[in-house]
C-alpha cells in the first residue's frame, strides 16, 4: 500500500476515535465557550510552534467565530528565525506566566491551550497562570504521547494536569504514524488534522448552543460572497469589546 493512501486510512481511524471517545468532552468544551460569549467574556486560543497553527487557524475565519483572539507572542509562532529559537523558548520557566498576564485574562474568559506533548514550561505556565486569574482552560493535547513523557515544568505538571477540560487528539506517541521501510523514525503526523478537526466541531456546537439561547452567534461569512464585507464590518463592531486582534 503507497503511504499517502494509508495516511488517509490512519487519519479516518483517528477521527472515528476522536468521534467515539471525545464527543462528551467537545460539547463541554462547546457550553463553555457559547456560556462565555452570553456573559460577554473574551476567548484566546493560544499554541507554541506548529500547536499554534490551530489555534490561529479559528480566528478571523470564514464559518468561525469571530471573538477567538489568537495568542501571537514574539518566538512562539514560525515566523521566527533562526525557527529553533522556538524550541528553547517553549521550555522557558515563567514565560507562559508573563503571557498570561499580557492577554490580562480575567475571571470568566477562556483559553484554548493547544500542545501535543504537553510537557513544555511555557503552555503549562500559562494554563496555571490563566486559572489563576478566573479563566478556564481547555487544553487540546495528546494525552498518549503526554504520559508517556515527563514534565518540563517545575510544578512536575503536564498540560493534560493543569487544565479544566481536556479535548484528546487521540494520537500516537510522537505524533508521526506512519512507518517507512528502511527508515528508523516515522513520518506524517496527524495532529493537524485532528486539532482542526476538534476545535470546528467545538465551535460548531457553541454556535448551536447560542441559537438555543436566542442568540444570534458573531460568525464570520466569507468576504468574496455578496454582502460578506458589510456582515463582517457588523460582527467587527458588535463585538469589538471582545476582539483584540484588530
Amino acid at each position: 500500500m503507497r503511504l499517502g493512501k494509508k495516511y488517509f486510512d490512519e487519519i479516518r481511524k483517528l477521527i472515528d476515535e476522536i468521534e467515539a471517545k471525545q464527543m462528551e468532552n467537545i460539547g463541554k468544551a462547546a457550553e463553555m465557550i457559547a456560556e462565555a460569549i452570553a456573559s460577554k467574556k473574551n476567548i484566546f486560543a493560544f499554541g507554541c510552534n506548529h500547536a499554534g497553527l490551530i489555534t490561529q487557524d479559528l480566528f478571523y475565519r470564514t464559518g468561525g467565530l469571530a471573538i477567538i483572539n489568537p495568542v501571537t507572542i514574539p518566538g512562539m509562532i514560525l515566523d521566527a528565525r533562526p525557527i529553533t529559537l522556538t524550541t528553547g523558548i517553549e521550555r522557558l520557566g515563567g514565560y507562559g506566566a508573563i503571557i498570561a498576564e499580557s492577554c490580562k485574562l480575567n475571571n470568566g474568559d477562556i483559553l484554548i491551550m493547544h500542545s501535543v506533548s504537553g510537557r513544555n514550561s511555557v503552555p503549562v505556565d500559562t494554563a496555571i497562570e490563566a486559572k489563576k486569574r478566573g479563566a478556564k482552560v481547555i487544553a487540546l493535547t495528546n494525552k498518549k504521547y503526554s504520559i508517556g513523557v515527563s514534565s518540563r515544568h517545575p510544578s512536575g505538571k503536564r498540560l493534560f494536569e493543569a487544565a479544566d477540560l481536556v479535548l484528546d487528539n487521540c494520537g500516537c506517541y510522537g505524533d508521526s504514524a506512519l512507518d517507512v521501510k528502511g527508515m528508523n523514525q516515522k513520518i506524517a503526523p496527524t495532529s493537524t488534522v485532528s486539532g482542526a478537526a476538534i476545535l470546528t466541531a467545538v465551535t460548531a456546537e457553541a454556535v448551536e448552543l447560542l441559537t438555543e439561547m436566542g442568540i444570534t452567534p458573531p460568525v464570520f461569512i466569507s468576504s468574496n460572497v455578496d454582502g460578506g464585507d458589510e456582515h463582517n464590518k457588523k460582527i467587527l463592531s458588535e463585538y469589538k469589546d471582545n476582539i483584540f486582534y484588530m
